[in-house]
């Protein structure tokens, strides 16, 4: 599907965001909402306390697991939204440069919302990621 995804640029706004500034799926596609992704292991253990970026690659294990039990993979991805549990900017680039290279791997860097918030749900959890993927109709 992700062929059909139409990422926007933007050739006015900056081009320092390392993500598409919008995108565009065809009307005849079915859109998944992907809940939360949490880094959480097989028993629901929170894994890497204290890591950042060694719970946002479990976040992204997660994510891609979760995305390929509905066929798509992260390459369907219209819209991600990454919550970090810190008020230290450098806590959340950590955490965004995982999601980068997850993506980039698919060479896709869909729009993408980074917030650090106070806190989230799971002890010792640190990121959470959503996303809106685009699948093809059957």
């Amino acid at each position: 599907m992700s062929s059909k995804i139409r990422l926007l640029r933007s050739s006015t706004l900056s081009d320092v965001a390392e993500y598409a500034y919008g995108a565009v799926v065809p009307p005849d596609a079915h859109l998944l909402f992907a809940a939360g992704s949490c880094p959480l292991d097989d028993d629901g253990a929170t894994v890497a306390v204290g890591d950042y970026a060694g719970q946002a690659r479990q976040m992204m294990h997660n994510l891609k697991t979760a995305l390929a039990e509905a066929g798509a993979e992260l390459s369907d991805v219209v819209k991600t939204t990454v919550y970090v549990a810190s008020s230290d900017q450098q806590d959340l680039v950590t955490a965004w440069e995982v999601v980068r290279d997850y993506f980039a791997d698919h060479d896709h860097d869909p729009p993408s919302t980074l917030l650090g918030v106070t806190v989230l749900g799971y002890d010792d959890q640190l990121v959470e990621i959503d996303a809106l993927a685009a699948l093809a109709t059957a």
